[in-house]
């Protein structure tokens, strides 16, 4: 599989009448209905609507977890949508990082090990990995937590360590799933200045979430209804990262 890397100026996403349509007994559902978006890198997006809207499976495939059934998407140059299984997983592995509500750590890794495990998976030597580890720890500041499990963090501390994790490949996209939900205000502020911090480096962000003033720390707001962009909100106190 050859694939092109996007300079700062190009799209790094692009939906281009995306579909997602599946049956549930009789009924046609039609999650996505003819999406198309345009994501450059380095550019902060948020996705709003109600319960039902198509966040979700907009996100899900976003992230190659799921297939557009109508549509074409292209990530960084690639058009994954006739991928075989094995590509797309090591497209999810290698461009993608994923922060979820629920933070999916494993219990029983320390932070250290929990920040090795994506690197596992890319046959990365063991040195390398926890260089990358200690590296990243840091930068979400978790040095000193290094050998702590997740039921000996906060909320908040186990949400850096997810956040971490998502920056160890450093993929091409931040995908980031009601990433605050489980948190409060405080905690929440924290964690949203860290987003910030990684846009103004320059990474590509994607956020889903329900709360408007969440919704308003990104550049763009996208605003779905039925499957469909119902508009794009430009939020003029934020500006393009600088890559």
């Amino acid at each position: 599989m050859v694939t092109a890397e996007p300079d700062s100026n190009e799209t790094l996403v692009r939906f281009e009448g995306v579909e997602r349509h599946y049956r549930m007994g009789e009924n046609l559902v039609r999650a996505l209905d003819g999406v198309d978006l345009e994501i450059r890198r380095g550019e902060y997006w948020s996705i709003m609507g109600r319960s039902g809207s198509g966040k979700s499976t907009l996100l899900n495939v976003l992230g190659c977890l799921d297939r557009p059934t109508g549509g074409r998407y292209l990530l960084g140059g690639t058009d994954v949508g006739g991928l075989e299984d094995d590509e797309l997983s090591s497209i999810r592995g290698l461009r993608i990082g994923f922060i979820f509500q629920s933070f999916n750590l494993i219990p029983q890794l320390t932070v250290l090990e929990n920040l090795e495990v994506p690197l596992f998976y890319q046959r990365v030597s063991p040195r390398e990995a926890a260089e990358r580890a200690v590296y990243f720890a840091g930068k979400v500041g978790l040095e000193g937590r290094l050998h702590h499990k997740p039921n000996e963090l906060s909320g908040g501390q186990q949400q850096r360590v997810a956040i971490a994790r998502a920056m160890m490949n450093d993929p091409l996209i931040l995908l980031a799933d009601e990433a605050t939900g489980n948190l409060d205000s405080n905690t929440e502020t924290e964690i949203l200045a860290l987003l910030d911090e990684l846009h103004e480096e320059g990474k590509t962000i994607v956020m889903v979430t329900h709360a408007e003033k969440v919704a308003a720390r990104a550049e763009r707001m996208l605003v779905l209804k039925d499957g469909r962009v119902e508009k794009v909100v430009e939020n003029p106190g934020r500006g393009p990262a600088r890559c």
